[in-house]
């Protein structure tokens, strides 16, 4: 379609497609970042990886899985959210080790509202989905949340929207905050290279690099 006088890619994504598409095809396919934004951070199911004899069961697994794997594949992961984690999420979470010694930074802003998901700085969810099994996990049908949101290619969009995030990561936003006071741990007091929250948090503030060729999923 066109937008803007530019030709981009632009499909709606509507309830049970938050899990089949955005999760299962999009999330999954990262290679070079994962940056998600959401006002609540719940834990939620996927099904197991394909040619898994638990997915062979029908068993499905935490979402947590996947993050390990992506970062095992060096992506970076980047989770910005308002609300404290759930406890199960933070129970899933002690189980992987390397999620929690850096691999998946995680800072919160108790302004964050912003439901957004960036992969690989090639592709743009925005929309009404949190991090939750809800909204993004494998709910059965009459279960889950009505979700709608738009999935994109738009170089504009990525680009505001990924600057957007970063300034609310990096702390830039926090010195004009009204609600300062009330803050648990101001993003821009972070002392250079301190763990925000539980987790550690990536280096630098660049945006991710786009990569050469763009894997289908969108």
């Amino acid at each position: 379609m066109s937008l803007g006088g530019r030709r981009v890619e632009l499909r709606l994504i509507k309830d049970r497609a938050h899990y089949d598409v955005l999760v299962q095809r999009v999330i999954a396919s990262a290679r070079v970042s994962l940056w998600i934004s959401t006002a609540n951070v719940k834990e939620l199911r996927v099904e197991a990886p394909v040619g898994t004899r638990a997915r062979a069961r029908g068993k499905y697994v935490s979402l947590l899985d996947m993050l390990a794997s992506l970062g095992q594949r060096g992506v970076e992961l980047r989770l910005l959210h308002a609300g404290v984690p759930s406890r199960a999420f933070r129970g899933e979470l002690l189980r992987h080790e390397a999620l929690r010694a850096g691999k998946l930074a995680m800072r919160q802003c108790p302004r964050v509202h912003l439901k957004m998901i960036a992969v690989d700085g090639a592709a743009l969810y925005l929309g009404s989905a949190n991090l939750t099994g809800a909204g993004l996990g494998a709910k059965g049908e009459g279960r889950r949340n009505f979700e709608a949101g738009i999935l994109t290619d738009d170089d504009v969009l990525l680009d505001e929207m990924q600057e957007t995030f970063d300034r609310i990561w990096s702390g830039k936003e926090c010195r004009g905050c009204r609600l300062r006071a009330e803050c648990p741990a101001p993003l821009d007091g972070l002392r250079a290279g301190a763990p925000p929250a539980a987790a550690k948090p990536t280096r630098g503030t660049r945006l991710p690099a786009r990569p050469r060729s763009r894997k289908g999923g969108a």
